[in-house]
């Protein structure tokens, strides 16, 4: 059986752990004109294995239309000291329908489905929907839900115990926060930073660049006291961080250096804290635009996922119109180094095909192993976005490569034996988005 512990002890000790050897990757039919339930897939990692790379197993979800997105476990690095806890459980939730489906990986091979919070629950108890991002907090759980119960933001967070029963809502306060998506705690800085999407009744139709002119997209990130669950600081990033999504601590608990993309904008932001002790921001990665014939304007390179090795060396990120992910070495996180570059699909052609799958989308999540040789890279941001701008996967379906990093020096290649094609699932072309292993990965654990 996999690891299921409650966690590690530090992120040295995590990057010593065994080699992964089971991923858990979300596959959605929602959006794609195939009308059967999203599934979370299990894909054997092991290369010394006869179905190496090859779904062995597939859990339906019990109803149609979740949009299954983001998920986590219940128990992290946060709760080592605690025996009580393993990291067993995934919540699995679907931002349209705000259903949370608990799935049990006691058998890591053929998980099953032990519960289903009902998004008609949640709503009545909390006035929250769409669930996003999944965090341990100890031996209980807090998600981050983008909406209220009629799809208007700001949201806030919805807190569970350790039976998965709804709490209540987690914040003491949502201050003046006008949007959420994704979130990250410090507790050694008494921290949580948070980040900003739109209101689900906004980015669910699809994107409209014009609801950015009008406001209806974040373009702030928020410091609260963790302590007492209310924002204390907010950034006002402007034109520099056009939708900040995926935020990231360091994984060193003591360090209080951290990063989001904004994806339209194209940037990273680094935040830290000063000798004084108040929280700074820079612009320290600007993607530029890049002409399209088929497009009035420079097409922006969307950063829509970003994630730091566990040695906290090495930032990755993917633009996915662009089509390339990104590895830059920021041991000085005030002045990366770009080290590495690869490119799969995109709007710009450079990649169109790899390991002999046509790649329809572009790189969108990643997961990068413990030991930060390997990254797991999928296509499909959001179905109705999906469909927006890279119209063929509704028949091409999705794909998830992996991509072989340098720890020593820096650099990328994809790996030629690894290509997973969701276009030949077997109820028809599926997408994939966010990945996870058994053991525990680069996001998923938090340290005290």
């Amino acid at each position: 059986m996999e690891c299921c512990g409650p966690g590690y002890a530090s992120p040295a000790e995590a990057m010593q752990a065994p080699r992964e050897k089971l991923l858990y990757t979300i596959a959605i039919y929602t959006g794609t004109g195939i009308q059967k339930p999203d599934y979370l897939v299990t894909i054997d990692a092991d290369p010394d294995s006869p179905t190496y790379s090859q779904v062995i197993s597939r859990l339906e979800m019990p109803g149609i239309g979740d949009e299954l997105h983001h998920m986590g476990w219940n128990a992290c690095s946060s709760c080592h000291d605690d025996s009580s806890m393993s990291r067993r459980y995934l919540l699995v939730p679907g931002v349209r329908s705000s259903n949370i489906h608990v799935v049990d990986t006691i058998d890591p091979r053929n998980p099953v489905l032990h519960k289903v919070i009902e998004g008609t629950e949640i709503k009545a108890k909390t006035n929250l929907s769409a669930p996003h991002t999944v965090h341990c907090l100890g031996s209980e759980i807090i998600i981050s839900m983008l909406g209220d119960a009629k799809g208007e933001a700001p949201g806030g967070y919805l807190h569970l115990n350790k039976d998965f029963e709804i709490v209540g809502r987690w914040e003491s306060s949502m201050g003046d926060i006008k949007f959420g998506y994704d979130f990250w705690y410090q507790p050694r800085h008494n921290v949580m930073v948070s980040s900003e999407w739109a209101a689900p009744n906004t980015f669910m139709p699809g994107f409209d660049l014009e609801e950015v002119g009008h406001l209806k997209y974040g373009r702030e990130i928020h410091f609260w006291d963790f302590e007492k669950k209310e924002p204390k600081q907010t950034f006002y990033l402007g034109e520099d961080g056009l939708v900040p999504l995926e935020v990231r601590f360091h994984h060193e608990p003591a360090s209080s250096h951290g990063f989001v993309g904004a994806a339209l904008s194209a940037n990273i932001i680094h935040w830290w804290k000063d000798g004084a002790g108040e929280w700074q921001w820079e612009k320290i990665i600007d993607v530029e635009n890049e002409p399209h014939p088929e497009w009035p304007i420079p097409v922006p390179g969307v950063i829509s996922v970003i994630l730091l090795s566990m040695d906290d060396r090495f930032l990755y990120f993917c633009n996915w119109l662009h089509g390339d992910i990104r590895q830059y070495d920021i041991s000085d996180p005030h002045n990366p180094v770009l080290t590495g570059q690869v490119w799969m699909g995109g709007l710009l052609g450079r990649a169109p095909e790899v390991n002999g799958c046509k790649v329809t989308g572009g790189p969108q999540m990643i997961q990068m192993s413990l030991d930060g040789k390997r990254l797991y890279v999928t296509t499909s941001l959001f179905s109705t976005w999906d469909n927006q701008f890279y119209p063929e996967i509704r028949t091409n379906g999705g794909v998830m490569l992996m991509v072989d990093c340098d720890t020593e020096n820096g650099g990328m290649k994809i790996n030629e034996d690894f290509v997973v094609d969701f276009g030949k699932e077997p109820n028809g072309p599926s997408r994939c988005h966010e990945t996870r292993y058994p053991g525990g990965d680069c996001t998923s654990d938090i340290w005290l």
